[in-house]
């Protein structure tokens, strides 16, 4: 055992000056790594092996590590399982590794994440951010590609005929080849996400909306020609369209251009599932920093979990096993949940977006003001 790693509480120990070198020397420990505020307590050690005239391993201090929108101390983190604000010590938003390993973080995503922010004798916080970028890169190599719809909304395509369905070639990873392709199945009726149609679009809104023709991914162009909606809350329940059946594959032979490509399943092959979106268990990029007769709970994210019923996912994720991780297209990294999955009842994990949407938020947040001292 060359190396070991020693956290301890010194206040709960008066003895452990005493004791930590002598446990050292006897488990044959070369270096003894230990956080930062056991730095002053190193000339106690030293002498108590040096008077004992034993093995001698060598003290070395690092700062530990910190990130934003969570905290790390284990006495705080016991508090908010006891207190039931998470679920248990493998809830997804927290930072233990049974946690991470539950919400979908691998292994070598972690520990390239260690490799880039090093070891440092200087405190500092690290932001969680370094830490998504670290997954991303790693999922984007390794898990496949489905689609899946979290909010759904039924299209029907009118020109298309009612009992056919056409088997379509997806691209299981485009970074890598190895993971070769899959068969999805294209029918008249499927769902797009509800947030991908608009009546009355803004400008820069290039999905789908009355009289405009958009792409579906792997299949063909659609333009929608017609809405309905209920008749008591005036909320659109269907969109109806039409297709061009020379676009399959999503070109088109005259070579017109659109905007938008969406992601869609079908209606006929879809499987129901509960898919859970994971967010930042604080509001705050420092928890702990808060006024005087508050605590760090007061900063606690109420939306660091949303539960979606009836998403709409691809047929091939009924058959998937509990921890294996996928990216949803245009939605981000998901896993199979390792605790709740059932193969009747299948549950989803947000691993992580594609794209870090809490550094738009600090942007537009405004400039706390400094505390008076």
């Amino acid at each position: 055992m060359p190396f070991k790693f020693k956290r301890a509480d010194k206040m709960r120990h008066p003895i452990y000056d005493f004791a930590h070198g002598q446990s050292d020397s006897i488990e044959g420990v070369t270096h003894s790594i230990c956080t930062l505020e056991f730095e002053g307590h190193r000339p106690l050690y030293d002498w108590y092996c040096e008077q004992l005239g034993i093995h001698h391993p060598q003290q070395i201090e690092f700062a530990r590590l910190n990130l934003t929108y969570t905290v790390m101390s284990k006495r705080k983190l016991l508090q908010l399982v006891e207190e039931g604000h998470v679920s248990g010590w493998d809830d997804p938003r927290l930072p233990t590794l049974c946690g991470l390993r539950r919400r979908g973080y691998t292994a070598e995503s972690i520990r390239n994440f260690c490799d880039e922010i090093g070891v440092t004798k200087f405190n500092s916080v690290t932001d969680l951010s370094v830490l998504e970028n670290s997954l991303r890169s790693d999922l984007n190599r390794r898990a496949e590609r489905r689609m899946a719809v979290l909010h759904p909304l039924k299209v029907v395509i009118e020109n298309f005929p009612e009992e056919e369905t056409i088997t379509i070639e997806a691209i299981n990873n485009p970074e890598d080849e190895s993971a070769g392709k899959r068969d999805i199945q294209f029918t008249r009726e499927f769902y797009i996400e509800r947030d991908d149609f608009m009546e009355d679009p803004p400008k820069k809104f290039f999905r789908l909306a009355p009289g405009r023709e958009v792409r579906l991914r792997y299949a063909y162009f659609v333009t929608c020609t017609d809405v309905i909606k209920d008749e008591t809350t005036g909320e659109v329940m269907e969109v109806r369209c039409s297709y061009d059946p020379a676009t399959r594959g999503g070109s088109a032979p005259d070579g017109r251009k659109v905007k938008g490509t969406l992601h869609w399943v079908s209606a006929a092959h879809a499987i129901d599932a509960e898919v859970r979106l994971y967010d930042n268990l604080f509001e705050q990029q420092a928890p702990e920093d808060v006024e005087e007769g508050e605590d760090y709970k007061s900063n606690l994210n109420s939306n660091s979990l949303v539960k979606l019923s009836n998403c709409k996912l691809e047929p091939a994720l009924k058959a998937v096993k509990p921890g294996e991780q996928f990216q949803f297209e245009r939605l981000g990294y998901f896993c199979a949940d390792s605790v709740d999955w059932q193969p009747d009842a299948p549950v989803f994990n947000r691993t992580v977006a594609l794209r870090d949407q809490w550094a738009r938020i600090e942007k537009q947040r405004p400039t706390p003001k400094k505390k008076k001292r």
